[in-house]
Formats: structure tokens, C-alpha cells, sequence
């Protein structure tokens, strides 16, 4: 049997039973058939040899590793909104000089920083970052492979962090 035939027969057989596992996991969140359908898509789209005796292993740390992304990009997006919404409550004229200024150039040393870094990354980074776009939806409009793009967000995120180190 093929990877295509087998990976399938497990989604028939499994889905409703990794769909359970996943949701568990995120509390019950409406993202968990999006995470199984990003396993299955990723196990379509592989070129390893599959068999019945690996795929359910295989299955099931993929969606470890997306579980853990997920919780990743949630609390990152918890903390900015908590942020933003701190700085949206406090009125034009509470905010002082000072406190503009440090944004400012936090700003300077983030831009700075993304200059240092090669364009095709500075864009992704600013499409992730400022866009607020998930990867597989940056893969989508620049036509990138999914590791390509990953991998250039983490070289952007390095650099980004090595110049914000001595303000942060």
C-alpha cells in the first residue's frame, strides 16, 4: 500500500479519536480540527516511508508539536494584547514624554535591528510580527515552503532579540 492509501484509512479510522486528543489538550478550543487537519496535511505532504505500524506514532507527535506551537503563539498574543490595551487605556495626556520616548526608540533599535537582517526575512518577520499572520497563511502568499518561512522568522527573531538585549 501506498503512504497516500494508508495515511487515508487512518484518517477515516482516527480522526474523531486525534480531534479528542487534541481538544483535551487545548481546553476545548475550536482550533484543535484545525491543528488535525495541519497533521494529516503535513503527513500528505512528507516524503518519508509511512506504514500502519508508524503512523499512529507519527500522528501523534505531530500534534504534540503543534499543540505546544499553539500554546506558544497564544501566550505570545495574550501578552501584546494585555500590553496594547494597557497602553490604549491610558489617556494622551496621562502618557508622558518619557514613556513616548522609550516606545520611540524601542522602535528605532527594533528597526534597527530588522535591518540587519536580509530583506526576504525582514518581510516575513514584519507580515508575522506586525501583520499578525500565521506562517502556513505567509506560506500561502509568498509561495514558500513551510521551513523555508520558519526558518527565516527564526533568524529574523534572533537578530531582533540580540539588538533589543541590553533594553529589555
Amino acid at each position: 500500500m501506498n503512504n497516500r492509501r494508508i495515511i487515508e484509512n487512518y484518517y477515516r479510522a482516527h480522526k474523531d479519536e486525534l480531534i479528542a486528543f487534541v481538544s483535551l489538550r487545548l481546553h476545548f478550543s475550536n482550533d484543535a480540527e484545525d491543528l488535525v487537519q495541519e497533521v494529516f496535511l503535513r503527513l500528505l505532504s512528507g516524503n518519508r516511508p509511512i506504514n500502519e505500524t508508524t503512523l499512529p506514532s507519527l500522528a501523534y507527535t505531530f500534534c504534540r508539536n503543534l499543540i505546544t506551537d499553539w500554546y506558544r503563539r497564544h501566550i505570545t498574543r495574550q501578552d501584546v494584547e494585555h500590553t496594547i490595551s494597557r497602553w490604549q487605556s491610558v489617556n494622551a495626556e496621562e502618557q508622558s514624554a518619557e514613556s513616548l520616548l522609550s516606545v520611540r526608540e524601542i522602535n528605532e533599535q527594533l528597526e534597527h535591528g530588522l535591518a540587519r537582517v536580509p530583506k526576504e526575512c525582514r518581510e516575513l518577520y514584519r507580515m508575522h510580527i506586525y501583520g499578525a499572520m500565521p506562517i502556513r497563511d505567509i506560506c500561502r502568499k509568498t509561495g514558500q515552503p513551510y521551513k523555508a518561512v520558519e526558518y527565516r522568522l527564526g533568524q529574523a527573531r534572533k537578530q531582533v532579540r540580540y539588538q533589543l538585549r541590553h533594553i529589555i
